[in-house]
C-alpha cells in the first residue's frame, strides 16, 4: 500500500509512518511545516479539496492524525473554531480521498466517542463542544468517504510514548507537577491508557483489513492515583498519592467554569461537567494486557527510556 498520513511529524503519525515502513508499505508524510522527514507541508486548515486530491494522487489510503488542543480556554462561541479545527478539514480530506480513487482511511479520534455510544444517557455531546465535534468529525468524514472508502476511527484515550522532541500535549504540566514538592492529589476514577506504538500498529492493521470500524484502544487501565504514581516514579518523585474527596473535586472544577464564564470564555472540555467524567473509571475492556509502562517511562524519563 501507499498510505498519506497527514499530522505525520506528531506523535502518533509519526510512530504510523515507521509502522507503515517497517511492514514493507509506502508512507508519505504531511505535516502544516516544514520539519525532517515531513515529506510535504500543508495547512489541512486550509488546503481545498483540489489541492488535497493533487497531494491524494497515486495513494491508496489516507490517515489524519492532527491534534487539537481540546482544554484551552477560547473567547466565545467556540463551537465554529472546533469545526474548523476538527471537522471541515476531515470532510474536504475524504471528499479529495473518495474522487482520487482512495480505497482505505484512518482517522485518529477520542475515546469520548465511545463512551458516548456506550452511554448515551450521559449527553456527551450537549455537554462538551470537543466531543460534539469529534461525533461530527467521525459521522461526517465518512459521509464524504462514501461506501466504497472504508473509514476506521481509532478512538483514543491518554497516549504515552515518545516520537523524537514530540510529546503528548499534556505531558508538560504533569512532568512539572510530578518533579514538584506539590502533593500528589487526584480524583477517584481513572482512564485507559495507550503507547503511541500500539496506536500506530492498530491503525495501519485497519488499513491492511480495510477496516471501517469504530476501534477503541487501551493497553491498560489505570486509575488517576496509579497513572500519577507511575508518573511521579519515572520522573525520579516517587512519593504517596492521595484521593481528593468527590465534593473537592466538583467544587474546584465548578469554580473553573465560573472563572471561564467570567472571561467570556470556554474549553472544549466543559469544566462544569467534567466532573462527571474525571471521577468515573474511563476503562475500556477489553484491554491489550501490553504494558504501558515502556512508554510512560518514555514520555517522563527522556528519550533514551526503554521503548515498547
Amino acid at each position: 500500500m501507499r498510505i498519506l498520513v497527514v499530522g505525520g511529524s506528531g506523535l502518533i503519525g509519526a510512530h504510523v509512518v515507521d509502522v507503515l515502513r517497517e511492514r514493507g508499505h509506502a508512507a508519505t508524510s504531511v505535516a502544516r511545516s516544514a520539519q525532517p522527514g515531513v515529506d510535504h507541508t500543508l495547512d489541512l486548515g486550509s488546503a481545498s479539496v483540489d489541492e488535497l486530491r493533487t497531494l491524494l494522487a497515486g495513494h491508496d489510503g489516507v490517515v489524519y492524525a492532527a491534534r487539537t488542543d481540546e482544554q484551552k480556554p477560547l473567547p466565545k462561541p467556540i463551537h465554529p473554531v472546533f469545526r474548523a479545527d476538527l471537522v471541515e478539514p476531515v470532510v474536504r480530506l475524504f471528499t479529495a480521498a473518495r474522487e482520487e480513487g482512495l480505497t482505505r482511511g484512518v482517522i485518529t479520534g477520542s475515546y469520548y466517542t465511545y463512551f458516548d455510544r456506550l452511554h448515551p444517557q450521559w449527553r456527551l455531546p450537549e455537554h462538551h463542544t470537543y466531543i460534539r465535534c469529534r461525533v461530527a468529525q467521525a459521522r461526517e468524514g465518512r459521509d464524504a468517504a462514501g461506501p466504497e472508502l472504508p473509514v476506521a476511527v481509532i478512538e483514543l484515550p491518554f497516549v504515552f510514548g515518545r516520537a523524537g522532541d514530540r510529546l503528548p500535549n499534556w505531558a508538560g504540566p504533569l512532568d512539572g507537577w510530578a518533579r514538584s514538592r506539590t502533593p500528589l492529589l487526584v480524583p477517584v476514577g481513572g482512564t485507559a491508557a495507550v503507547s503511541a506504538r500500539s496506536v500506530a500498529e492498530t491503525a495501519v492493521d485497519a488499513l491492511e483489513k480495510g477496516s471501517g470500524e469504530d476501534i477503541p484502544v487501551a493497553d491498560e487501565n489505570l486509575t488517576w492515583a496509579d497513572m500519577i504514581g507511575r508518573i511521579a516514579e519515572a520522573v525520579g518523585r516517587s512519593r504517596r498519592v492521595r484521593r481528593l474527596p468527590a465534593t473537592a473535586v466538583r467544587a474546584a472544577l465548578a469554580a473553573g467554569g465560573w472563572m471561564q464564564a467570567l472571561g467570556r470564555k470556554e474549553s472544549g472540555i466543559n469544566p462544569a461537567h467534567f466532573a462527571d467524567l474525571v471521577l468515573t473509571d474511563l476503562f475500556i475492556e477489553p484491554a491489550s494486557g501490553r504494558p504501558i509502562d515502556p512508554s510512560l517511562r518514555e514520555t517522563f524519563a527522556g528519550p533514551g527510556a526503554p521503548r515498547d
